[in-house]
């Protein structure tokens, strides 16, 4: 029924500290960017592979709950070739990570990190 994820959409409290974040830090590149005067809300399209996020803005959204414990979407997780190599990447550009872990039923390496408003992001060694 369902072959893939088409895309991940996140709402960001700062538009333009969570544009430069995922472009800038992430590597994905602008597909689309479109400011909807009627909602007074950016919608950046981003790409990177096969992964598409949407991110948006709202007035006024409220902030995520707790960490990553709030009902509904638990957290984002990207596959990777070798974690190691894109911790060591991703921390040169000022990202912080959890301790690196090992999954129990897979023996696959894991950890999370944030994003600008905290939101967990997760990288799997698949």
């Amino acid at each position: 029924m369902f072959k893939t994820v088409h895309h991940i959409a996140i709402i960001c409290s700062n538009y333009e500290v969570s544009k430069d974040f995922y472009i800038n830090k992430l590597g994905f590149q602008i597909v689309r960017e479109t400011y909807r005067e009627e909602r007074e809300s950016y919608k950046l399209d981003l790409k990177q592979g096969d992964v598409q996020i949407e991110l948006f803005t709202f007035p006024k959204s409220p902030k995520r709950l707790s960490y990553p414990e709030a009902q509904g979407l638990r957290h984002v997780a990207f596959g990777v070739d070798s974690i190691k190599s894109v911790i060591r990447d991703l921390e040169e550009k000022g990202i912080e990570f959890e301790h690196l872990r090992t999954d129990e039923r897979t023996g696959k390496k894991y950890t999370f990190f944030k994003d600008p408003d905290d939101l967990p992001i997760e990288l799997y060694e698949i």
